[in-house]
């Protein structure tokens, strides 16, 4: 094989979009196969609507080795070899391409659509509803396995309590969980077609809700987006009030999970406790910018709201505390037998497995996998300030618990680290407008895991395409290798356990 044409780049840098590489259908395969089976894994991986025949296929590659992304593209027509039997963490990213573009990825072993909607390419459709390119698959068409000791259980899409629809189809022998397939896509907002045209007075609002559990974190992408377009320098005193944000957003969720975990099999004390100490965390990011969620804190440029020193102080005599609150609810967790009769070796993953599905965050770091983009891909704050990753090595419910744990205190100590050295200055530089055709590829650790976004920009600096993966997509593959063999009863802890976003997956 030729020498790789991937061009090369790092974390929030621009480029030419010309400098973006094309090769034959057949060579990019090679390539993306060889590249992944060498441990660089699929961060985005979609297709670029046009108005021409030809559709261009594009591929973001993360290497944790050097700190460094790949891109590599190539033109497709209505079909292609699917990449999905020889690099399975590409299959969801298959059927979405399948879906928007109406590109056949022949041979995927699973073909079916992730949203339900219609085809962006006006006339065509692979489901076969306005052309002959592939057989009409029904809505519902579920795996099924056949057994006189089988039986199927549905769960959802309609949830108890607030939660948003997904549905759950479980092929079961008795008790036991023989294949878990997840269908989602009932809520579909078309935020990325939303984006085309901008950045305009909407788009920051998308942003701040793709997933309202990490405001922060998508909107932090966003913005590095547009700051590397634009060549735009943040001030270092808003890259410390981002930082310290980002962490208050990754303890207050994570700090509801441990809560949460405990409720799901009836350990009332952490789960009371933790309910209260995330409402406080959640209060501290209030105190930033008067939003327990974080809207309208980050912008392009900055951020809108400053600390006094009277602010900072007393955001750091709160977390002291919160920290010594939060070791006791989750002490409760480790030393009581009967949570972690529950906890161990419940919804396992193996690292193999989570290497070979492309799983992020959480749920990868929970399996032994160094994966977190503040230490491998770091931008704004953390190129200056690293947290160490956190990692458990058994891949179960503990584990995804017990890693939460490990954050939770690393982000205390980080968040207090930074108060003491916050520096002075502005917090806002003024807006440029962005460059004409160029890129540009952003990742964010949230607290769920890697957030990526990719912008291209138009002659009049204008989004022609912008393309969002949040965590959840690369992580519901591993909620349904987890519950493999698993007794059905424990899927609301597995599923707590990843705790996915069903908007984020559903933009």
């Amino acid at each position: 094989m030729n020498p790789s044409p991937f061009h090369w780049f790092y974390n929030c840098q621009a480029a030419d979009q010309n400098r973006i590489p094309e090769v034959p259908i057949h060579q990019f395969r090679e390539y993306i196969l060889e590249a992944a089976a060498s441990g660089k894994r699929i961060a985005s991986f979609f297709v670029v609507p046009s108005d021409s025949d030809t559709q261009r296929l594009v591929a973001i590659l993360a290497d944790e080795n050097t700190g460094k992304l790949a891109i590599l593209s190539t033109f497709v027509f209505d079909r292609f070899a699917s990449l999905t039997p020889d690099c399975p963490q590409v299959h969801l990213f298959e059927r979405e391409i399948a879906e928007q573009g109406s590109i056949l990825p022949e041979g995927h072993p699973w073909l079916k659509p992730v949203r339900f909607h219609p085809s962006w390419k006006p006339g065509r459709d692979v489901w076969g509803r306005n052309s002959q390119t592939a057989p009409e698959p029904s809505v519902m068409d579920f795996y099924r396995v056949e057994g006189e000791q089988i039986h199927e259980v549905a769960v959802g899409p309609v949830h108890a309590g607030i939660i948003e629809p997904g549905h759950f189809r479980f092929q079961c022998q008795g008790e036991n969980v023989l294949h878990l397939e997840i269908s989602l896509g009932y809520q579909h907002r078309g935020v990325e077609r939303a984006l085309i045209g901008g950045p305009n007075k909407r788009t920051i609002h998308y942003m701040q809700t793709l997933a309202g559990d990490t405001t922060i974190g998508h909107t932090t992408a966003y913005c590095q987006v547009v700051e590397s377009l634009a060549d735009l320098r943040v001030p270092p005193r808003a890259q410390t009030l981002r930082g310290i944000a980002l962490e208050l957003e990754r303890l207050a969720n994570h700090t509801g999970d441990l809560g949460a975990l405990a409720a799901d099999i009836g350990y009332l004390p952490t789960a009371s406790f933790c309910g209260r100490i995330r409402g406080d965390f959640l209060n501290l990011t209030a105190l930033l910018c008067g939003n327990r969620f974080g809207r309208d804190l980050v912008c392009p440029g900055g951020v809108q709201f400053d600390m006094t020193s009277q602010s900072f102080d007393k955001m750091a005599e709160h977390l002291i505390q919160l920290k010594k609150d939060v070791a006791v609810a989750a002490d409760l967790l480790w030393n009581t037998p009967s949570v972690m009769a529950r906890f161990e070796d419940t919804g396992r993953i193996d690292l193999h497995t989570c290497r070979q599905l492309g799983l992020v965050g959480v749920a990868a770091r929970a399996c032994g996998a160094e994966s977190d983009c503040r230490f491998h891909f770091p931008t704004g704050l953390f190129r200056f300030a690293q947290i160490p990753v956190s990692t458990w090595h058994t891949g179960d419910v503990f584990a995804r618990a017990y890693v939460r744990w490990l954050e939770i205190q690393r982000s205390i100590a980080f968040i207090l680290d930074q108060i003491k050295a916050c520096p002075q200055g502005p917090i806002r530089a003024d807006e440029k407008p962005l460059a004409p055709n160029r890129f540009a590829v952003c990742l964010v650790e949230g607290w769920r895991g890697e957030i990526c976004h990719f912008a291209r920009t138009g002659p009049d600096g204008k989004f022609t395409h912008y393309k969002i993966t949040d965590p959840s997509f690369h992580n519901w593959a591993g909620l349904s290798m987890a519950l493999r063999n698993q007794q059905i009863s424990d899927f609301p802890l597995c599923n707590k356990s990843f705790n996915l976003s069903y908007c984020g997956c559903d933009l």
